[in-house]
């Protein structure tokens, strides 16, 4: 007996070239009707994994240039005429403390990790907006979703890392504000905040070689199917590992106690001391960049 064809399911992974924007869209192709749009700036390495998920549209971009969003949009309209998920993962970090690195360490950040993908979902929102109006029944169509990546230190801060925690705070306390509004249009928005996350070039093997840390360790897979349950699941907001919530909670109940915790470095481990300037996480621009990045989001 022939079945009918899965709805069609459009999905756009920003740093899509490796690390959790990879893993989220390997993940993504096995969504019946996928059909994914892979951007960073990496071409080869995108095109390598369109190759491997048995074809996606490329967009090979860095999302701070000025006309990013204007030519990711038009490759999508152009190619697939809808978007029903969008997933703005691409990040980085650097470190640097406010009074040695200044305030262009902390535009850097906020161009890269609040800006990238305010601005990219502006340029998406109308086609976003469209899809969820094509279902006249909700509940027989899929869910329209934008789900940003975050991270742990939008929630608790630590000193050497405060301009990163600055854009990662400014992406969740938008991406709360945006699931408000465009409830009504029929756009899901999930926030997913991970801690550290073992990757290829960074495994963590301080942190997973001992028992005491090796819970706070997380892959790139288990993130992706937090972004699912993100996007088409409707969760608000899902942390990655998921105890982790435990550490936001703390920072609001006992603020002096956090406070305490993190002074001079505390509840920093000897694996996440000591980074030099390199990008970390899936850089702005697209890419799972080559510093300290993998260890954090």
């Amino acid at each position: 007996m022939d079945h009918p064809p899965a709805p069609p399911f459009v999905a756009l992974v920003t740093g899509a070239s490796s690390g959790i924007g990879e893993a989220t869209a390997r993940r993504l192709a096995l969504e019946p009707g996928a059909s994914l749009v892979l951007v960073a700036r990496r071409e080869g390495l995108l095109r390598t994994l369109a190759d491997d998920l048995g074809g996606a549209t490329v967009v090979a971009v860095d999302l701070t240039d000025d006309d990013a969003p204007a030519r990711v949009a038009e490759v999508v309209e152009r190619e697939h005429g809808a978007l029903h998920m969008l997933v703005n993962n691409a990040g980085a970090r650097w470190s640097g403390r406010f009074g040695d690195a200044g305030w262009e360490n902390v535009k850097r950040h906020m161009e890269v990790n609040f800006d990238a993908p305010v601005r990219l979902t502006e340029a998406l929102l109308p086609l976003l907006r469209r899809t969820a109006a094509s279902y006249t029944d909700p509940d027989a169509g899929r869910r329209v979703s934008i789900v940003n990546v975050s991270s742990t230190s939008a929630r608790v801060s630590r000193a050497n890392a405060g301009a990163y925690s600055a854009g990662k705070f400014a992406l969740a306390g938008w991406s709360d504000a945006l699931h408000l509004e465009e409830g009504p249009h029929g756009v899901h928005v999930g926030l997913v905040l991970p801690g550290f996350v073992a990757t290829e070039g960074f495994p963590q093997a301080e942190l997973v070689g001992r028992a005491l840390t090796r819970w706070i360790v997380s892959r790139p897979e288990v993130v992706a199917e937090a972004i699912l349950d993100a996007g088409p699941g409707g969760k608000p907001e899902r942390y990655v590992p998921r105890a982790y919530w435990l550490a936001a909670a703390a920072r609001i109940l006992l603020p002096a106690g956090v406070r305490r915790a993190t002074r001079g470095g505390g509840l920093m481990t000897p694996a996440t001391r000591g980074f030099g300037d390199d990008a970390s996480g899936d850089d702005a621009s697209g890419d799972d960049a080559s510093g300290d990045g993998a260890v954090e989001r």
